[in-house]
């Protein structure tokens, strides 16, 4: 069953309460990011749970899904919500999102490649990030390198 599909035949563009997963991966000082597809930024490897998941496996799964790597260990980093966790997709579908972030120091390759959610995955150096990267999700990733760095 996909939830958000069958809640958004009931609510239509209304504002959804979604639980988001996502593994901040680092090697060698640097970060991996994901361009999405829809909307042309970088961000970091993360969705929204399934029905039944526990927030690991909800992280696990979409890492792989949108990286091609295998989250071998994950630890819970923090939890965050707000105003600022606001979505307006390009559909005009609304969410409020409480992301619940993992950092992950030990992956593996997978035998399947990124989703077409993403048109690229690429480490980038700590001092050297991407421009344009979603603004939602900017403060977790900087928060975390100034955490890491020290």
């Amino acid at each position: 069953m996909d939830y958000i599909k069958v809640m958004r035949e009931l609510i239509g563009d209304r504002p959804l309460l979604l639980v988001g997963t996502i593994v901040i991966a680092f090697k060698d000082d640097m970060i991996l990011l994901q361009k999405r597809a829809d909307i042309g930024v970088w961000g970091y490897p993360g969705g929204y749970m399934e029905i039944g998941e526990t927030t690991e496996e909800s992280a696990k799964r979409e890492f792989k899904e949108e990286t091609g790597l295998i989250a071998n260990d994950i630890k819970l980093y923090g939890a965050f919500a707000g105003e600022n966790r606001h979505y307006t997709y390009p559909n005009g579908h609304e969410v409020y999102c409480t992301d619940i972030v993992y950092t992950c120091f030990d992956f593996s390759q997978s035998d399947n490649a990124h989703d077409d959610e993403v048109t690229e995955v690429k480490w980038f150096p700590l001092n050297n990030l991407p421009k344009n990267i979603a603004s939602s999700q900017k403060d977790i990733i900087e928060k975390f390198i100034l955490e890491y760095r020290k």
